[in-house]
């Protein structure tokens, strides 16, 4: 019983350690035209949103769908990032949608 409890511990510390890393990672997105760019860590917190000067000449709704966009790619990059550091502690990193 004792080594199970040691191998949680040893897993809580690694989940902790990527925790960490992912919390360090930065991650860009663009939007496809390159006027807003979303900043956000590998937990999936934004930490910077930019929107290009020219870009108030447009209309709200493009500026939204195209916020929608970019803050969606952001994610799927932070959630790439974030599998890629599970898989460096299970191992299972080589398998689809890990």
């Amino acid at each position: 019983m004792f080594d199970k409890i040691k191998q949680i511990m040893e897993l809580k510390s690694k989940m902790d350690e990527i925790k960490k890393k992912l919390d360090a990672e930065r991650i860009e997105a663009a939007s496809n035209d390159g006027l807003i760019k979303i900043v956000m860590n590998g937990s999936q917190e934004v930490m910077e949103v930019t929107v290009a000067p020219e870009f108030s000449s447009q209309n709200n709704e493009k500026f939204a769908k195209q916020l929608k966009e970019t803050i969606s790619r952001a994610i799927k990059l932070s959630q790439q990032v974030a599998a890629k550091r599970m898989g460096e502690v299970t191992g299972l990193g080589g398998l689809p949608g890990m």
